[in-house]
């Protein structure tokens, strides 16, 4: 009897258009296609039957749909078991009822439709992209939906996925970069949940029960806690529909209280860590501001001119080009839930790491003091303004937008408004906000790379 590799099966015509093969041409032209609208998408906004917040915005250049599933449950979640939410999202596409990861996967497969899931510090979210024939539609949603909400968490995936954290962690910790990251979150947020990592520590990777998987499940990736976003080529009737299937599978559940406030640190963090290697990565930072501050778009401006513009920017012309201490600084406002960092990093040879540090510190107080001159300010605002509508040139990016809007409770017209906004910013403004929001003589520093007892020969602490 002749028997049949499962990896080798019979394709007809409707499962070669469904098929990756065709999937990818049809994501690459959207690329092209919807590239050549710039106008900011028009978003519409309700709430399902049991009260889940709908965002929906309408693309009919193609016949493809994305959605997402966001929750209030990034790794500040994650308590005392830091690694807890990122674990447990990984694990939700290994088994729903009698499928399992690789029935999972060859059922999207089938349909030519992507799923994803990812975490960071106040958010994760659950993804499908999926063609809007329907035909592959319904099966697409209804496994994806059975994924989210019927998450079977086979124990030998569960093991398998904690070996495969425990690993990455051990990697993580041979690399300068990822050292000095968690060294420069922890020294901004001390015991705060944002301090920890969403990829977890080895001692509370090791602690996760599968119960504790379980649990964050139920009490998380509920209705009450949930956001949906939709974008692509179906109307609002469609996506109100789709909108309902998915949140009348969800648990009720219930919303979380909002993570605490961090403190600000009563002493500023100076951390050296030796590291046998000839680079050294250097972090500079304090907290900075929350999601939907009002300061936002003239700090959002002003540090293009800082650090945020590339080759542009005074970091990079003090740094980079009058001195040479490295290819390549940056800086950056991240506003989250709770105050999100200011960051400024660079990468240059340990041995000229304290003078890069301070070069960069010198930038920043004499910018603080003085701020934009008028031409900086224009051309940062012809830059920023020029390349919005590269931010929002794919349905993947504008359910990116979504995301953030619904989250985080900013206006529908973010979007619309967002290019008015920086126009509107000021030089004066500029200095108010850089006065109010960054104070040169309480930036943490962080330097990972250089010979042991490199931190004394400098003065700073271990």
């Amino acid at each position: 009897m002749m028997q049949t590799n499962k990896k080798f099966r019979l394709i007809t015509y409707p499962q070669l258009l469904s098929s990756r093969l065709f999937f990818c041409v049809l994501f690459i032209s959207s690329y092209f296609i919807v590239g050549h609208v710039h106008a900011a998408p028009k978003i519409e906004q309700w709430n399902t039957a049991n009260g889940v917040k709908t965002l929906f915005v309408a693309a009919p250049e193609l016949a493809m749909l994305d959605v997402a599933i966001t929750f209030d449950a990034g790794s500040g979640r994650d308590a005392q078991l830091a690694g807890l939410s990122r674990l447990t999202h990984s694990l939700l596409n290994t088994g729903t009822g009698a499928l399992d990861a690789d029935a999972i996967a060859e059922q999207f497969e089938d349909v030519g439709a992507q799923y994803g899931s990812s975490v960071n510090l106040d958010r994760s979210s659950v993804a499908l992209r999926s063609l809007t024939d329907k035909v592959l539609l319904e099966p697409a949603l209804k496994t994806f939906i059975d994924v989210l909400t019927k998450p079977s968490f086979p124990e030998k995936d569960f093991l398998r996925l904690k070996n495969q954290a425990l690993i990455a962690i051990k990697d993580s910790q041979q690399r300068p970069a990822d050292i000095a990251s968690r060294a420069f979150y922890k020294a901004i947020y001390g015991q705060h949940p944002y301090a920890n990592p969403a990829l977890g520590f080895k001692g509370s990777i090791e602690s996760i029960s599968l119960e504790d998987v379980k649990n964050f499940h139920q009490q998380y990736l509920v209705a009450d806690n949930a956001l949906i976003t939709i974008v692509g080529g179906i109307d609002d009737e469609q996506a109100k529909k789709i909108a309902e299937q998915i949140s009348a599978n969800l648990a009720q559940g219930a919303k979380p209280e909002s993570l605490a406030q961090p403190k600000s640190l009563n002493e500023v963090a100076d951390v050296y860590v030796p590291y046998p290697s000839q680079q050294a990565h250097v972090y500079l930072g304090q907290l900075g501001i929350q999601r939907g501050h009002p300061d936002y778009f003239t700090l959002y401006a002003g540090n293009h001119i800082l650090g945020g513009g590339g080759f542009t920017s005074r970091l990079v012309k003090e740094v980079r080009v009058e001195r040479g201490l490295s290819y390549s600084v940056y800086s950056y406002y991240f506003p989250m839930y709770q105050p999100g960092p200011f960051t400024l990093g660079l990468q240059t040879r340990s041995d000229q790491a304290q003078q890069a540090a301070e070069v960069s510190l010198q930038t920043i107080e004499k910018f603080v003091s003085e701020g934009p001159t008028e031409d900086e300010l224009a051309s940062a605002k012809n830059n920023i303004i020029g390349g919005f509508p590269l931010r929002i040139d794919s349905n993947r990016d504008i359910l990116g937008y979504l995301s953030l809007i619904g989250y985080y409770e900013l206006p529908l017209d973010y979007l619309e408004t967002f290019t008015n906004k920086i126009s509107a910013v000021t030089e004066d403004e500029i200095i108010s906000a850089f006065s109010k929001h960054l104070q040169p003589n309480k930036l943490v520093k962080i330097i990972v790379g250089g010979p042991v007892g490199g931190s004394q020969a400098s003065g700073e602490k271990q």
